[in-house]
């Protein structure tokens, strides 16, 4: 294809020829990364209705790498079919292109798709470290909507130890929502590093003097499974807050050690909200079944 000549809409057929003449070009190492038409052309393969062969075009791109940035972004920000604006937003996951960032957060704030926003914070979470800042921005914005601030908290659970120094700074963040949006995050790389400090600012977030952080660090520490944060959540049995106080105890038993029965029940004496008291009784009781189990395995 000459590169005067403008991408057009594919038969079957004729992307079917495409992908296996790039699939060779490539393999022969004779791909022109070069040739801008060909490459706009292989983005606009994306309007393909099947598929797997969408997928094809994709992991060719993918390959071809940073060249086809360019045309990548320009499907992304310009194209009327949204079908391959999810699709160059997707491929830009493998590409992970910096430079496509800010492409990537107008689609996720502005596009009219709601798939697109998901495929572009996707895209935007691999970037680890150069995305951080800006999904932490997006979470501490007050302009921006209630969906969209979710999907950048979904996304900072993935940008790993390298955006993690991000994340240790945004935990004294003034905002409750960065905060709690930031433990989330933290609770990840607990449990995909072992990241002890991370384990140490959740912990920390049980005396955050916002309510719903300390909830967020409460449900956090349950997902880590871990008995030794036990004591730190007997801490807030007595929060003054109803919802941390529910949280924290079905942490507890969602760890299911033993060592949560005794200030479970401390807590249950002590608890004067009739609709708090039921769940303490659940975790007491579902603690107390689970020690029982493991004692009869010793038979």
């Amino acid at each position: 294809m000459s590169s005067s000549q403008h991408p057009v809409l594919l038969s079957h057929e004729e992307a079917d020829a495409l992908i296996l003449q790039v699939q060779k070009q490539q393999a022969n190492d004779e791909f022109d990364a070069t040739d801008e038409a060909l490459i706009a052309q292989l983005v606009e393969g994306f309007n393909d209705t099947r598929g797997m062969k969408r997928l094809a075009f994709a992991e060719i791109l993918g390959k071809v790498g940073k060249p086809a940035t360019p045309a990548l972004i320009n499907g992304l920000a310009n194209h009327n079919n949204p079908v391959v604006r999810r699709a160059c937003a997707k491929t830009m996951t493998l590409i992970a292109d910096p430079s496509t960032i800010p492409t990537l957060v107008h689609a996720l704030l502005t596009d009219e798709d709601t798939v697109v926003h998901g495929s572009a914070v996707g895209a935007l979470a691999v970037m680890g470290e150069a995305a951080a800042p800006v999904l932490l921005n997006i979470v501490a914005s007050e302009e921006h909507t209630e969906s969209a601030k979710g999907l950048a908290t979904w996304g900072l659970s993935f940008v790993g130890t390298a955006g993690a120094p991000h994340l240790y700074k945004a935990v004294n963040s003034e905002k409750e929502a960065v905060r709690s949006a930031v433990i989330g995050a933290l609770t990840a790389l607990v449990q995909e590093n072992d990241d002890q400090q991370a384990l140490e600012l959740i912990v920390g977030g049980l005396s955050d003097s916002s309510a719903m952080v300390r909830s967020e660090a409460a449900a956090a520490l349950g997902k880590l499974s871990n008995p030794d944060v036990i004591p730190h959540l007997g801490t807030v049995l007595g929060d003054a807050d109803t919802d941390v106080r529910k949280t924290a105890a079905m942490a507890m038993m969602k760890i299911g050690s033993g060592d949560a029965i005794a200030p479970l029940q401390t807590a249950l004496e002590q608890e004067t909200d009739d609709a708090i008291q039921p769940v303490l009784r659940l975790a007491i009781a579902q603690l107390q079944k689970k020690q029982e189990e493991e004692d009869d395995g010793w038979d």
